[in-house]
């Protein structure tokens, strides 16, 4: 059975994350969590063990920068490290690229041109 999403989003527009945070408590982590899936834009957002937080968004009205700001507030911080670095470059570009679609006005490229008088 697949899950329903949030009436608010847009299914072909959610982007799936999963960063690993470190320096939080058990309370800051419940915090997190809460505030993370009563957020509009936020669709679906858990712990998994060994301090990793896995959140779908609607990319069209949220990036992982505000995502990453939010963790911060709560006191939390993404571990360091290559790979992180390169992961959250890459999903960088992929909240650019969901939101330039989204904004994106669809052409037929196979109509006829308009002809000159």
């Amino acid at each position: 059975m697949t899950k329903a999403h949030k009436a608010t989003n847009q299914e072909q527009f959610l982007l799936r994350r999963k960063l690993a945070i470190e320096g939080m408590g058990e309370g800051q982590w419940e915090d997190l969590i809460h505030d993370l899936n009563h957020h509009p834009c936020v669709d679906f957002a858990e712990r998994k063990p060994n301090g990793t937080l896995r959140v779908t968004y609607d990319g069209t009205h949220w990036s992982v920068d505000e995502l990453l700001e939010l963790v911060k507030a709560c006191g939390g911080r993404l571990k360091t490290g290559w790979w992180t670095r390169r992961k959250l470059a890459w999903y960088r570009v992929t909240d650019d690229n969901v939101r330039a679609n989204a904004k994106h006005e669809p052409f037929c490229c196979s109509k006829i041109p308009p002809m000159k008088k």
